[in-house]
């Protein structure tokens, strides 16, 4: 039996966890799974989303209020929620904001971080041989190509709206893929996020109703989409973390520092293209295409370079620490 203070420190060790998770999810090419699998949750959070079934039924008829809290683990489910819900309000308000301000060197943390978890990842893998390498080949190709497709313009209906919470959702439990960039590909980052902070500023009816259709996306997503990865971790466990490992290094792409526009699209509807001059002004303009290039050749603002490189080592440093405390 764990004494109350190494639980409460489980506990807060959870919540920044969860709240990591959070700020990842916010941020186009950033995936929440990543955090979660990096972090050492990752298994446990797919196996307690998967016990909510109508099994629960019989185990409350049986065991109360305590039987069901053990088969969904309530406690650490509490704790990474209660996390993520802080980390999203924190990325909404803050970490977007730092993105505006500063994106090379945030996209250069991240960097450092997906580089570093895929080698951790890979490490958890027993045993390569062929049919392992195809899966990972596989997962970052896969990655590789959904990275570099461009955003569309999405619908607004009901029916929508839910559609992207369930595939968005998804994508936080899928590490290398990130729930906001799904949102981007499917038209409707700019609906649910700008919602999401309208109603936390204002908690205006017309941001409620949008983020509660998200939601129930959410929730047939995640119910659906985590059994199936479960089922993957109990059959194939090393091919599904050798997938994984390539989904990490195939998103690698979305979080490159320096990327140069090619194309862009304003509120107004006017285009752009490159080679023209960009405009001064970036607010309102999405980037329908875009290219990696070298430091030297970056144009959209200042390559900051040796900061850039500082972040990326940083995130390889909050990996191996992670990596540690969840061993």
């Amino acid at each position: 039996m764990k004494t109350n203070k190494k639980n409460k420190i489980s506990n807060i060790g959870l919540m920044l966890r969860g709240a990591a998770m959070g700020i990842a999810e916010v941020i186009p090419g950033v995936s929440g799974g990543t955090i979660a699998f990096i972090s050492g949750i990752y298994e446990q959070l797919i196996d307690s989303i998967t016990a909510f079934d109508f099994s629960l039924v019989s185990i409350f008829r049986k065991d109360g209020v305590k039987g069901v809290s053990d088969a969904i683990s309530l406690p650490f489910l509490i704790a990474v929620i209660g996390g993520m819900v802080l980390g999203l309000v924190v990325g909404v308000f803050g970490v977007t904001h730092i993105m505006e301000e500063y994106p090379v060197l945030l996209w250069a943390f991240f960097f450092g971080l997906i580089l570093a978890s895929s080698a951790l990842l890979a490490r958890s893998v027993k045993k390569w041989d062929a049919g392992k390498i195809v899966g990972f080949l596989a997962g970052a190709i896969i990655a590789w190509t959904v990275s570099s497709i461009s955003p569309a313009s999405g619908l607004e209906t009901w029916w929508y709206i839910i559609l992207c919470g369930a595939l968005a959702i998804c994508a936080l439990i899928l590490p290398g893929v990130s729930g906001s960039f799904v949102l981007l590909l499917l038209g409707a980052y700019m609906t649910v996020i700008p919602a999401l902070k309208s109603f936390l500023s204002s908690f205006d009816m017309p941001s409620l109703k949008i983020l509660m259709l998200f939601g129930i996306g959410c929730v047939i997503g995640i119910t659906l989409f985590s059994r199936l990865l479960s089922a993957a971790f109990k059959k194939y466990h090393d091919l599904t973390l050798a997938i994984l490992t390539g989904f990490l290094l195939g998103s690698l792409r979305k979080v490159y520092p320096w990327r140069n526009p090619l194309q862009m699209l304003n509120d107004e509807g006017v285009a752009w293209e490159a080679p023209d001059n960009i405009p001064t002004d970036m607010e309102g303009w999405k980037i329908l295409q875009e290219a990696l290039v070298l430091p030297a050749n970056y144009y959209t603002g200042d390559a900051m370079m040796i900061s850039a490189i500082a972040c990326a080592v940083l995130g390889i440093v909050v990996v191996y620490f992670l990596g540690r405390v969840s061993t």
